[in-house]
């Protein structure tokens, strides 16, 4: 059973400004639920192509989506291949042989089955072997980083993915462990963890391994990488006037949201005096909101994964 609570369905899917005989992408499929909403606002002529690279999602998704026939695509695939995707579909018209579709979605959230199956090895909360792939045919799991990887590898890993504080400590936790015997389970290494932070600060602020575990997640399947050339992709792909919505959900994902979209926004480098533009700084997308939008306090009561979500928007130029 795939069940998912969908983060800011609505707002993110009111963003793209769908139109009922548009083409959109859902990059991040998960439990349909923004796919569902995309799908029932199109016409028989619309599209809608949906990626993602878990078996799971996409097995779900045939049996969810099924009543909107041929509307739907599914393609197994990392969003990071959005252009190449695009552009081996025929109903999608290029421009210089660049795809030209109406609207993209990007919602970064783990998909709650991933966190919740034990099997997984996302969840501090179950001990399972330590995986962490969301695509399950990549090579590199969560064990391989944590048995294999230099020390300093894996503090900055903790450090720069999870924000982890006292990533250094465990780090050298984690070495002096694996020296005896490899670390092979999710309770294994949550337990390390959990040795290596002093006691004052594990009373406070969530699990001990939370930020830890997320940093492990994001290097195993290079998601910030993924995003940023996925991201990249979208505002080329998009027709004028068609928009990307983006749904993030820690801060290292919103800064380079926010940090992409910018570089694509207009530049005037004309003196202030200047009765109009000369330079050409025309820029390539505009933001439909100057600030994110976070989830109502209604949302939050019904879904707490909800509280750290922001949504961007922008428009094709």
């Amino acid at each position: 059973m795939f069940h998912h609570i969908t983060v800011l369905m609505e707002e993110a899917t009111e963003g793209l400004h769908i139109k009922e005989d548009g083409i959109y992408v859902d990059c991040t499929l998960g439990g349909a639920g923004h796919s569902s909403l995309i799908a029932s606002k199109l016409s028989d002529k619309g599209r809608l192509i949906c990626l993602d690279q878990d078996d799971w999602a996409l097995d779900n998704a045939k049996e969810k989506l099924a009543p909107f026939g041929e509307k739907i695509v599914l393609v197994r695939t990392n969003f990071r291949d959005l252009e190449s995707v695009l552009k081996g579909l025929s109903f999608v018209p290029k421009l210089d042989g660049v795809p030209q579709v109406d609207g993209i979605l990007f919602d970064l959230g783990v998909s709650s089955p991933q966190f919740d199956q034990g099997d997984r090895g996302f969840s501090y909360n179950h001990d399972a072997p330590l995986d962490m792939r969301m695509d399950q045919t990549a090579l590199l799991t969560a064990a391989d980083i944590v048995n294999t990887w230099s020390e300093q590898e894996i503090a900055r890993v903790l450090f720069q993915y999870g924000e982890e504080k006292f990533s250094r400590r465990i780090a050298k936790r984690i070495m002096d462990k694996r020296s005896v015997s490899p670390i092979e389970t999710t309770g294994e290494l949550a337990e390390i963890i959990k040795e290596a932070i002093p006691a004052a600060t594990r009373r406070t602020g969530g699990h001990p391994a939370k930020r830890s575990f997320q940093g492990l997640r994001i290097a195993v399947n290079d998601e910030l990488g993924a995003f940023e050339e996925g991201l990249h992709a979208a505002v080329r792909c998009l027709a004028p006037e068609g928009r990307v919505s983006v749904i993030t959900f820690h801060s290292l994902e919103d800064r380079i949201c926010k940090q992409i979209l910018s570089s694509y926004l207009k530049k005037c480098t004309c003196p202030p005096d200047f009765p109009f533009c000369v330079c050409g700084g025309e820029g390539t997308v505009k933001l439909i909101n100057r600030k994110p939008l976070m989830p109502s306090d209604e949302e939050l009561e019904l879904n707490s994964r909800a509280r750290s979500a922001k949504l961007r928007i922008a428009e094709k130029l």
